[in-house]
């Protein structure tokens, strides 16, 4: 029943086109059925659509920098949950929540959501992305030992063994064929002029444009052309250009350039708001950019302005110890890892320093990517290009976040007074409208709950998107918006922005929502730019209000008479409350996701009230 219930939702979120395209997907989906049902073949066995036969790959147009003398090498790739990769290399069926392995179905009759019998199909996504394979053949194109190559090709073909196209879980996701595709991409660059075989070679170009091929005729559309159809257009861009295959090509800009501004506010905040999304989102643009730019094709002129701004946006969600203002979903997704691991928002910063006029972080060179994807003549350019000025308090209207920081750079704040997210599904909007975010010398104090689980364990994955979870006010225990499934809103939260004012003694914010209608949350923000912040809470209606507030987990408090003292790794703040009428101050035990896929325990507080408002003032010291 529960099933039937989320089709009818989710049919209300497409429109008729949608639906029209959705049937068209299942006829394609049948003939491949017919083809590769019956008969299992790897995805290297032949190029599956004749007409693509003599499409020849050239390494030189992926414009590697084979002189670096910079790097690592390593052989383990970081997998999501804090999974031991030597363990699961080779377990490519791995459930990895559970000992269970995801069974050997064709793709799309495989059903991978919520499966608690089995695991998280992201976590397993992750291995079969192939980083790895990208990784390998780096270390052997800059070593020369064999051992590289010889863990590669043991790797190569056993995948290929195991995962017949369009068989098992590796094969649900285009957007998980783009980045496996990309990588396959990498990897055959690095070794096209390496003493490796021949057929090798031969089976990466079959295999690439097999899965280009796949990506171009299943591409994401509609409700669902998020940041996956991204990917899977600069996939589709990026063997193009290395095929020098022009319809792949004119296809990719056509597709990025359109979703630019449709994905996009003006401010430069992702429509996703998701602060990682948007930087996954601006890998693949940064990536697809780089390619255009070094093959002398004209990079589309409505990119360069854009990018600019979100590139202002993340710079501004950065704090000076490289602390981060994330809101929303956070699968630490990414498509090119040569370093096994980094930092994504400093990598994506550093990646658009190299490409505009601009550089968005104090030094520049700060993953092992940049020193394949750039010269060193290019990376010493970007050292040296006007850094970005990022403003002490910057409002960002339009994609609804103002981010605060103290006149000595020591606090760093993020406030949500945004939309729930992208498009008919939100798919990666959490219910957090009017919530905050602080930070201490780079440590995190008042915190977002991140995300957990995305596939299993619906229960989790639900918690952590919930009202009550967040730094914000929940009425009668209920959510602003209406969870209908893992990545399915109904009835949504609107945000207003009422006041954004600065001056030199301070900032005062203030918006309201409608989550709770006909009961409307307004909340007032002001900031002296120095140790003190408040928050004015009023409500025009009845009901019990909860006004939550979250800690990192090794934040200690202890409450008396309604006064709250924090402590913890140099931090020492007090929180008072003043009300109208009588509000109670109690401790409680929150969950806390640092990382996908790990969950501990946190401290909060929750003041609870019945009257119409709550002036919460927390002061450092």
């Amino acid at each position: 029943m529960a099933d039937i219930v989320w089709l009818v939702q989710r049919l209300k979120a497409m429109s008729v086109p949608e639906v029209m395209w959705r049937v068209g997907q299942k006829v394609i989906q049948k003939k491949e059925e017919r083809r590769f049902k019956e008969e299992k073949v790897p995805v290297t066995a032949g190029i599956f659509n004749q007409g693509l036969s003599g499409l020849r790959l050239d390494a030189g147009r992926m414009h590697l920098n084979h002189g670096n003398k910079d790097f690592n090498l390593n052989i383990a790739i970081p997998l999501l949950g804090n999974y031991a990769y030597e363990k699961y290399k080779k377990q490519w069926n791995a459930g990895f929540q559970t000992e269970n392995e995801w069974p050997e179905e064709f793709s799309y009759s495989l059903e991978y959501k919520q499966r608690d019998d089995i695991g998280d199909a992201r976590t397993n996504w992750e291995l079969n992305r192939h980083f790895q394979f990208a990784l390998l053949a780096k270390d052997y194109a800059a070593s020369s030992d064999p051992t590289y190559l010889e863990e590669l090709c043991g790797l190569f073909e056993d995948w290929n063994r195991e995962n017949p196209f369009l068989w098992g879980i590796s094969w649900t996701s285009v957007m998980e064929a783009a980045i496996r595709c990309s990588n396959w991409c990498y990897t055959y660059c690095f070794l096209e002029n390496t003493n490796v075989p021949e057929a090798l070679l031969e089976k990466l170009r079959i295999g690439i444009i097999n899965m280009t091929d796949y990506i171009t005729k299943h591409y994401s559309r509609y409700s669902s052309a998020n940041n996956h159809l991204i990917v899977e257009a600069y996939a589709i861009g990026q063997s193009g250009i290395l095929c020098s295959y022009k319809p792949w090509i004119e296809l990719s800009l056509k597709i990025l350039t359109r979703e630019l501004p449709r994905q996009n506010y003006p401010d430069g905040v992702n429509r996703e708001l998701s602060l990682h999304y948007q930087s996954f989102y601006m890998e693949a643009m940064g990536l697809m950019m780089r390619l255009l730019v070094k093959n002398g094709i004209a990079v589309p002129d409505s990119w360069e302005p854009m990018i600019q701004r979100m590139c202002g946006y993340v710079v501004s969600c950065m704090g000076k110890h490289g602390e981060m203002v994330v809101f929303g979903d956070d699968d630490e997704g990414k498509i090119l890892d040569l370093q096994g691991g980094f930092n994504h928002y400093r990598y994506m910063l550093g990646l658009f320093s190299c490409l505009l006029k601009k550089k968005y972080l104090s030094r520049v060179r700060c993953c092992e990517n940049l020193n394949w994807l750039f010269s060193e003549e290019e990376l010493e350019r970007a050292e040296h290009k006007p850094p970005f000025q990022t403003q002490q308090c910057a409002c960002f209207r339009e994609g609804g976040n103002t981010i605060l920081r103290s006149r000595d750079g020591r606090v760093l704040i993020g406030i949500d007074h945004a939309a729930l997210g992208f498009g008919s599904i939100a798919a990666h909007g959490h219910a957090d409208a009017l919530s905050f975010q602080l930070f201490l010398d780079g440590q995190p104090v008042f915190v977002d709950p991140g995300t957990c689980i995305y596939h299993c364990n619906l229960e989790s994955r639900n918690a952590f998107r919930k009202t009550e979870n967040h730094n914000t006010a929940c009425i009668d225990g209920k959510d602003q918006s209406e969870i209908l499934g893992a990545f399915l809103w109904g009835k949504r939260a609107e945000c207003e922005l009422l006041e954004f004012t600065e001056e030199e003694n301070g900032v005062i914010l203030k918006a309201r929502h409608n989550g709770y209608r006909p009961v409307i949350h307004t909340r007032e923000f002001r900031f002296d730019k120095e140790r003190v912040f408040e928050i004015r809470d009023t409500f025009t209606g009845g009901g019990k209000k909860e006004i939550n507030f979250i800690f990192a987990p090794d934040m200690e408090m202890g409450i008396s008479d309604n006064v709250v003292c924090i402590h913890g790794k140099g931090v020492a703040m007090e929180m008072k409350f003043f009300g109208n009428t009588e509000f109670t101050v109690r401790k409680t035990e929150k969950m806390y996701s640092p990382k996908y896929g790990v969950k501990m325990k946190a401290n909060g507080i929750e003041v609870c009230l019945s009257d119409s408002g709550l002036v919460s003032r927390i002061s450092i010291q």
